[in-house]
């Protein structure tokens, strides 16, 4: 255990990474002041032989990838077996074969480059001073694999670990045969998942971590008498909040289509509005207030409504995924654009608490493997369900973009990148795994 959800608020401040060690070692070195018993001289054994044994595996310079050379629509993704294949660099980094990844409208963004001047500058400070490009760039959030190599002070991952993580969109990604992240973004995958099943997972779940518990202040210990509302739940970050928030027991409300409700109201939704029967703002006003409410739609029109379902004077809390910043700062420039956003922030923070006694809030992505660690212990207890709209081969990139491109969402879409054998994604070339055996489960895991 490396870390738990009760701590993971203080990670937006600053990344603090606890380590329990054995009793009896020295500390970053694992070596046992005791004679080592003849299990644990075979267990190190193990462990050498398996990090030689992947690490000879490694004889090739490049790997396949989809790339892009410069934003735009689809029409700029190209796949190449001429990348450069990532080796690692730090000593806490861990190199990844790459088995399964998926989509997120992040990545849509990206393509089109959203975020590029605020990204490009934390993949290289110096680059405020140079013209140097930062593609080619490789997409994917979201990975599942096994590892290969680890660095010199890895300690948590050996080489053949099944592991998933939430990729930093200022790292190359998820799109590729092989990537490298360091080890406090990684997380050993659940054992009841594939890798298909667990690509779906990590960018939801830190992106729904963060919001939900560093922005909204929500933990397993004070949900039993929270009522949350949701808006956008049938997509990947509600799908995986609905459930999270039930697990700790609170009251859970969900704006999503009426062709959706059964998805949600299997992961557990106590009640479901359907914003294409009617005016939404009015359905929802003539249900109770809120404790909280995740906007994972945006706009103006959805804030302002949102904003006035919380109850008054209560310490409520409005999260919204959807803030300005980076298209702040990719229209007006680094300086400008962090000043605008800002500005908007503490207005809009200000106006809320002074004239309705609640707090005004953005929540963001924040990848983060301990985090995950508490996830992966609730995915196989049981209370937390993978959910797969659409499963498409590594050939077939582009058409899994047009898929998330299309909105809409029912849950997430993968990419099977490695090639084993999964019951999800074994298919047809071009026929999509979709809209069927995940959401069958997720509607009977709670009946």
């Amino acid at each position: 255990m490396r870390f738990t959800l009760n701590g993971f608020k203080w990670l937006s401040r600053l990344t603090y990474i606890i380590f329990i060690y054995p009793k009896n070692t020295t500390v970053g070195t694992f070596f046992y002041r005791k004679a080592p018993s003849s299990t644990q001289v075979l267990a190190s054994c193990s462990i050498w032989c398996r990090r030689n044994l992947y690490g000879s595996l490694r004889r090739h310079n490049s790997m396949s990838a989809w790339v892009i050379d410069q934003y735009g629509t689809n029409e700029v993704l190209r796949v190449s077996d001429e990348i450069m294949m990532p080796t690692i660099n730090l000593a806490s980094e861990v190199l990844i074969k790459v088995e399964a990844a998926s989509l997120n409208p992040l990545d849509i963004s990206m393509r089109g480059g959203y975020g590029a001047t605020l990204l490009k500058l934390r993949r290289d400070p110096m680059s405020v001073m140079q013209n140097d490009t930062e593609f080619p760039l490789i997409l994917g959030r979201d990975v599942s694999g096994v590892v290969v190599e680890c660095g010199s002070q890895v300690t948590h991952f050996a080489p053949g670990d099944e592991v998933w993580a939430a990729v930093p969109p200022w790292k190359q990604g998820s799109l590729a045969e092989y990537l490298t992240l360091t080890e406090y973004e990684v997380s050993h995958k659940p054992k009841s998942l594939s890798h298909t099943e667990a690509a779906s997972v990590p960018y939801v779940a830190t992106t729904a971590l963060s919001a939900l518990v560093n922005a909204a202040g929500l933990c397993s210990d004070n949900c039993s008498d929270k009522r949350v509302l949701i808006t956008g739940g049938s997509g990947g970050v509600g799908t995986f909040s609905i459930q999270l928030l039930k697990a700790w027991g609170a009251h859970v409300t969900v704006t999503c289509a009426g062709n959706a409700e059964g998805l949600v109201r299997g992961l557990g939704a106590d009640e479901v509005v359907d914003y294409t029967a009617g005016d939404v703002a009015a359905q929802l006003e003539a249900t109770e207030k809120y404790d909280v409410v995740l906007d994972n739609v945006g706009g103006v029109d959805t804030e302002r409504w949102a904003l006035g379902l919380l109850r008054p004077w209560s310490g409520a809390k409005y999260v919204t995924l959807v803030s300005p910043l980076l298209h702040s700062t990719d229209a007006a420039g680094l300086v400008e654009g962090l000043g605008r956003s800002g500005c908007s922030l503490h207005s809009k923070a200000l106006q809320n608490l002074l004239s309705r006694g609640v707090f005004y809030r953005w929540g963001f992505y924040a990848p983060d493997g301990p985090a995950l660690d508490e996830v992966s212990a609730l995915v196989d207890a049981g209370k937390l369900l993978p959910v797969v709209q659409a499963c498409f081969p590594f050939s077939q990139v582009p058409q899994a973009f047009q898929r998330v491109e299309q909105g809409h969402a029912r849950g997430k879409t993968v990419i099977s990148v490695g090639g084993q054998r999964d019951p999800l994604s074994e298919q047809e070339e071009g026929c999509p795994v979709e809209d069927g055996g995940r959401h069958a489960r997720a509607q009977t895991a709670h009946s």
